[in-house]
This record gives C-alpha cells, sequence and structure tokens, in this order.
C-alpha cells in the first residue's frame, strides 16, 4: 500500500519530468491519478493542491475533483464539530473526509454514494486505491469526464477526450451524468447511482473552459464555436474591413463570422505563450499586469481599418478594454466588439471564477456603459437564445 505524491508549482511538463515519472513508476506502475489546479474554492496555494489523501481501514485513499461544492463550509462546519481535522481550505478535503466516514463500515463504492446523497454542486471525481480507480460526475453531469482505452486494453479516464489523443488512447465514451465507473484488474463495470435529474452540461465548457479539440457529451467544441461566429453574424450583421479573434480564446469563433460574413479573417495580435490566462489571476492587479505583456498588435496590418473583434466572452472587462484602446492605439479606424457568449450578469458558484458581483462588468453597467468603459464602437453579445443553438452540432 505504499504511495507517492508530487506536487509543485510550474507547467506541467517542467513539474512532471522522466525523472519524476520513473520515480512515480517504481511506487505503482500500474495505477495513478494527476490533477492541474486551478482554484474555484480555497486559496490557491500549493497547499490545497490535489490529489489529496487519506488513510481508512489499512487502505489509502487518493482524490482529485474538478468542480464546485455549494454546501461545503455547512459540511465542513458540521465535520469539525464531529472532530475531524482539516489540512486545507478547499471543498475537496470535505469530499474526501466525508468518503472515509462511510468507508468505515461500507465498500468503497457506497461510501461515494452516499457521500453524493449529501454534497451539492458540481463535481467529476477520481479515486484511487492500491488496486482500483474509480471516476464518477455529479447528477446533473456539468462538469465533464471520459473513459479512454490504450490498445494493451487498460483505461483511462480524462476531464477532456482531447488528452487520449495525446497519449495513444481512444475515446470509448463519456461518463454520465450520475454515473460511478470502477476500473480494476477484472476490467471497467459501472452503476447509475442517481438518474432523478436532467443533463445540464456547463454551457461555457463549449465558449471558454474547454479545448477546441475535445467532444463533451457527443457535442464537439470546435464546431460549437465556429457556429457561435456564424449566429453572431446572423444577430449582429456589420460591416468592415477584417474580423479579428482575441487570440486564443476567440479564434473559432471569428471564423465562423468571417465564413458567413465573407469578411476577410486575421490574426493580428501576438501572443505572449508564455504567459497564463489571465481570467484565472487570482487579483485583478496581477490580470491588469499581465495582459499588457500577453498581447501585442501588429500596427502594419491594423492602421486605418475597421475591424471585428471578436472574443469568448467579456467578464472583468480587463482583456477586452486592453485590445481595444491597443488596436487603436496602432491606427485602426474603428473597433467593433462581438462577444460569443450573453452578458454574464450573474456570479457562478459551480466552477467559475467568478463568486463576486463586484466584479462582475456586466452586472453593473449598461450595455451602452459597458461599450464606452472598453471604447468599443460598437458591442454585441450572442444572444441567450444563439449560444444554446450553437451546441447543437
Amino acid at each position: 500500500n505504499k504511495r507517492k505524491i508530487h506536487v509543485v508549482q510550474g507547467l506541467v511538463n517542467d513539474v512532471f519530468n522522466k525523472e519524476i515519472l520513473a520515480k512515480l513508476s517504481e511506487i505503482n506502475p500500474k495505477l495513478a491519478i494527476g490533477h492541474v489546479r486551478y482554484a474555484t474554492a480555497g486559496s490557491k496555494g500549493v497547499e490545497n493542491a490535489q490529489p489529496l489523501v487519506v488513510k481508512v481501514k489499512d487502505t489509502t485513499i487518493a482524490l482529485a475533483h474538478n468542480g464546485n461544492l455549494v454546501n461545503s463550509e455547512v459540511i465542513r462546519e458540521d465535520l469539525l464539530n464531529q472532530g475531524i481535522t482539516f489540512k486545507t481550505t478547499v471543498d475537496t478535503e470535505v469530499i474526501i473526509n466525508l468518503i472515509a466516514r462511510h468507508y468505515v463500515s461500507k465498500s468503497l463504492e457506497d461510501s461515494i454514494i452516499e457521500t453524493t446523497k449529501v454534497i451539492k454542486g458540481s463535481y467529476s471525481l477520481v479515486i484511487m486505491t492500491k488496486d482500483k480507480l474509480i471516476g464518477l460526475r455529479d447528477p446533473y453531469g456539468i462538469r465533464p469526464l471520459c473513459i479512454g482505452q490504450f490498445p494493451n486494453g487498460s483505461y483511462v479516464l480524462a476531464s477532456e477526450s482531447c488528452t487520449l489523443d495525446t497519449i495513444g488512447a481512444k475515446f470509448v465514451r463519456d461518463v454520465k451524468k450520475g454515473e460511478i465507473v470502477t476500473i480494476d484488474a477484472n476490467g471497467l463495470t459501472s452503476k447509475i447511482y442517481n438518474d432523478s435529474c436532467k443533463q445540464h452540461t456547463c454551457i461555457f465548457e463549449y465558449v471558454y473552459f474547454a479545448r477546441p479539440d475535445s467532444t463533451i457529451d457527443d457535442i464537439n467544441v470546435y464546431l460549437s464555436r465556429v457556429k457561435q461566429g456564424e449566429i453572431l453574424y446572423r444577430e449582429h450583421p456589420l460591416k468592415a474591413d477584417m474580423v479579428i479573434p482575441s487570440p486564443d480564446s476567440g479564434v473559432h469563433a471569428a471564423m465562423g463570422y468571417s465564413n458567413a460574413s465573407g469578411i476577410p479573417y486575421g490574426c493580428w495580435l501576438l501572443k505572449n505563450r508564455y504567459i497564463a490566462r489571465t481570467f484565472i489571476k487570482p487579483t485583478q492587479e496581477l490580470r491588469e499586469r499581465d495582459v499588457h505583456i500577453k498581447l501585442n498588435p501588429l500596427s502594419v496590418n491594423i492602421k486605418g481599418k475597421d475591424l471585428i473583434l471578436i472574443d469568448d466572452s467579456v467578464v472583468r472587462g480587463t482583456t477586452t478594454m486592453y485590445l481595444v484602446r491597443a488596436l487603436k492605439k496602432a491606427g485602426a479606424k474603428k473597433v467593433n466588439v462581438l462577444l460569443a457568449s450573453p452578458m454574464v450578469k450573474w456570479p457562478c458558484h459551480l466552477g467559475i471564477d467568478t463568486a463576486n458581483k463586484d466584479e462582475l462588468i456586466a452586472a453593473n453597467y449598461s450595455l451602452e456603459e459597458i461599450r464606452e468603459k472598453i471604447g468599443a464602437d460598437y458591442l454585441g453579445f450572442i444572444s441567450i437564445k444563439g449560444l444554446i443553438e450553437s451546441c447543437n452540432n
């Protein structure tokens, strides 16, 4: 029942180099789980990194979680009153402590199912012991999780199907809403633990979160984003010299707009690929600092032109405001801004880091006020109906 955990801040390729992977394989060459932390609950320090590990009944359990619980604080307080201590501030520790408490008298799978009766919110989980790997999605299927298989017959679970392509595994299927799957020496077994809810995959996966080369719940992300651009043209048929994307989040919607409108598509913003997504920076100061060194316009291709700038969304407005200013400084005659998602007016508590309504520009300003604030000549958002339509591919 030996275990090895490796947690370091940094890029995945640097953190998990060949030497580290070789050492981890010595402990257990057949089973492993991993997690790339993007905190939506708890602080962003390395102490909250996953997977989390507990030992119960001479068994070590490791768990990694994608999503966000809405009742974690209430459960945490209850567990604290029962004498259970916490080492982190993340809701994942609430989940693993609940599983451990039930595991004293139940099987691991039953312990997990009992835990799902208490926790509320979004969650895709991968859980590992010394001889089995378990995966499940919440009853609504809000966050993605899929099953892949290698040529030798072994299985892999991943949050996005594009991962399977890069490691030589074949996509088998998505884990269903309310489903728990167990992978062990006997292969894969499945059980629907809750079939009482309708499917509610987070639509922001198709707008921003997921990679375009992924397919989630039979909906292709790339096709959805191209269609968002086509629908944007139908809803906002502007005239301009060029359609340009906000790299990289607006690329495929801009392609769709260009195809539908006949307006030439151009990539005229150079991106520093070593700057992480400004959306997930922990403070506004860091977001504003990084966006200034993240993107730089090519003025030779912009000067004197009417542009349509397409991005996936406006959440806080930081990046869009900078882009419009940079494009006009580079000589653009007009900058019309179109967004491939509707106005984000309310915070999300199910896995998107926008818990404070004060941070949402659309929650505090009208359409015209947002347009003036970001400096655009025209501002338009895809409709809710149009966004839903874009996911019917």
